[in-house]
């Protein structure tokens, strides 16, 4: 289903229900899924979770807790969830509601941040995207997903191996380290299309074809895509930065190291948009210079047709008395004229520079 469809669908869906009801607008999965992630300086433990009302008393003391939630569909699921951990009903809605723009709200005992994860779709050649939310409490983290599939494996081998300063920090590190591998995402996105445009330059020197216009204009629509997805990243990351569980904290400086990340990513993609209006610029001309080609060797051959036209149309007049018409060596020498006519013009075309 293509992003604009799905648009319509969204604003359908809440449209035609009452305020602080949550109705899911993203894509369905399977029947949700949740693990649970519980770690220190020296313990690990990781386990799936058939519903919420199982999960145990967490965090233990000394311990930091990990809940992703994959799949958003079950309202029920979900409820349980919002109610156990005291989830005010207008995050829940917000979680389930996947149209929503990056964006951190301070609920005073939790964080709610929500962002857009990217990922190339290499059998559709296409920007995929999801929502993800976290719920960010003093040493747990939740997370809520669209589909299986993400961008933190890495940060989960982390966990499970015991790497790095990941176990011996907090849930907000965590969740910077979460929020980091969704930033490195839109870098490798970058690249991808990056590669794309110089494909598509080479495609300019060789000769576009008809296929470079639809080509540059596609990719031009996903950055513009990106861009709404990446703009409202920075202000979400630099309020996360300057304010709310982050602020003060140890994990303060990464998170200005993160935002100065989003920076570049917002620059990398307004300069692959500035390439690609330029490339658009030059397809254009090139598709202009060559109708002008095309244009001028059409109009050099109706010029020279011009005198032998006027030639033809003299001798073809059925007059009795005229003199030529007699003359044993006229055909021919009518036609060597407008020979010799073509020839001249062709010359002082070339002398002129116009072939």
């Amino acid at each position: 289903m293509s992003r604009n469809r799905k648009k319509r669908i969204s604003r359908h869906l809440r449209m035609s229900i009452p305020p602080r009801e949550a109705v899911q607008e993203g894509e369905k999965a399977g029947k949700p899924e949740m693990t649970l992630m519980t770690f220190s300086g020296s313990t690990f433990s990781e386990r799936k979770v058939p519903s919420p009302g199982e999960l145990p008393e967490i965090p233990c003391e000394g311990e930091t807790a990990w809940i992703d939630i994959t799949g958003l569909h079950d309202a029920p699921f979900l409820a349980e969830a919002a109610e156990k951990f005291g989830i005010h009903p207008l995050v829940l809605e917000d979680i389930c509601n996947t149209g929503q723009r990056a964006k951190t709200e301070d609920y005073g005992d939790y964080q709610y941040i929500v962002v857009k994860m990217v990922t190339w779709d290499e059998e559709n050649g296409q920007i995929e995207v999801e929502q993800v939310s976290f719920v960010l409490f003093e040493n747990l983290l939740i997370t809520f997903q669209e589909r299986p599939g993400d961008l933190f494996e890495p940060v989960r081998q982390r966990l499970r191996q015991g790497k790095g300063r990941l176990r011996r920090q907090g849930a907000d590190y965590l969740t910077y380290s979460l929020l980091d591998a969704i930033v490195d995402g839109y870098f490798l996105l970058i690249e991808k299309i990056g590669d794309q445009v110089e494909a598509i330059e080479g495609e300019l020197l060789d000769g576009p074809a008809t296929e470079t216009s639809a080509k540059i204009h596609e990719l031009r629509r996903e950055m513009i895509f990106l861009r709404k997805a990446a703009w409202p990243l920075r202000d979400a990351v630099s309020s996360l930065e300057r304010g709310g569980r982050f602020a003060g904290s140890a994990t303060a400086v990464y998170m200005r190291d993160l935002y100065d990340h989003v920076i570049q990513v917002i620059d990398g993609i307004e300069t692959i948009r500035d390439i690609l209006a330029g490339m658009l610029d030059i397809y254009l001309s090139s598709v202009s210079n060559r109708m002008n080609e095309v244009m001028k060797v059409l109009t050099i051959i109706a010029t020279i047709f011009i005198p032998l036209t006027f030639i033809a149309g003299v001798y073809g007049m059925n007059f009795v008395f005229m003199p030529e018409l007699e003359w044993k060596w006229a055909y021919p020498a009518v036609l060597g004229v407008m020979a010799a006519t073509a020839l001249w013009m062709l010359a002082f075309f070339r002398k002129k520079g116009w072939l």
